[in-house]
């Protein structure tokens, strides 16, 4: 009788991701049926609100998502030909994907007369104009955190699974500020939504930059680290935009 081939740890560990998004689908899913449901059982604006939602999830999670993972190859060579500082890169692309990312989210607002209500009566953003949207509301204070992270990778060798799930908890604690009870609710999608706008500039970085290996409570420290060193351009931002 042969003996039982035992996993190795590397396919173990190449698991172990897909297992975990597997499971944040799973909640984006539940939670985009409570939201139906709630809203259902609201009015008008509530379905329209849940969805823009939806639409959101399709466009970014679902296609977005799908598009990045399966071209994350030739993109990381297209980047890396790119005669550029791979800091200033991993920056610049995060924020592009960023502004796409909010661009979807503001056409969704503004497709609320398709969805039976009138401009202002739902919405998933904080303006209906995406330049107000990204240099007064959203992107403007991604950028400081987006930079913090160019630190880290700078000085750790975090895997790209690794900083897409990371930055989807900052992006959980961003909303909490906000609005603690959506961030709770919509916690698997609040991590698909801004871990997606870091995972692949994350994925093209150079592997063989000087970049210590990332130890377990380099993980735990990275999300107040990314605060603390965002925090010197953060407090000017907040302060003009408040």
């Amino acid at each position: 009788m042969k003996a039982e081939k035992m996993p190795s740890k590397e396919s173990t560990v190449s698991r172990l991701p897909r297992c975990i998004v597997s499971i944040l689908f799973t909640g984006v899913i539940l939670t985009g049926g409570f939201i139906f449901f709630v809203a259902f059982t609201s009015g008008a604006p509530e379905v329209a609100t849940a969805k823009m939602v939806f639409g959101l999830i399709v466009l970014w999670v679902v296609l977005g998502g799908t598009l990045m993972y399966h071209f994350r190859e030739q993109v990381r060579q297209c980047i890396q030909r790119l005669p550029v500082d791979w800091r200033v890169k991993f920056v610049l692309f995060a924020t592009l994907l960023a502004l796409m990312e909010e661009a979807i989210a503001v056409l969704m607002t503004n497709s609320a007369p398709f969805l039976g209500v009138k401009v202002g009566e739902a919405y998933i953003t904080a303006s209906t104009n995406f330049i107000d949207l990204v240099l007064f509301h959203s992107v403007v204070v991604f950028v400081p955190l987006f930079i913090a992270w160019a630190v880290l990778l700078w000085r750790y060798d975090f895997s790209p699974f690794a900083v897409f799930l990371l930055f989807g908890l900052t992006g959980v604690v961003c909303e909490a500020t906000i609005n603690p009870v959506g961030a709770l609710v919509g916690f698997a999608m609040w991590i698909f939504i801004y871990g997606l706008m870091i995972y692949l500039p994350a994925y093209c970085i150079p592997t063989t930059r000087a970049a210590q290996t990332a130890k377990w409570y380099h993980h735990l420290l990275a999300i107040p680290a990314t605060f603390l060193i965002a925090l010197p351009l953060l407090i000017p931002i907040m302060y003009v935009l408040r």
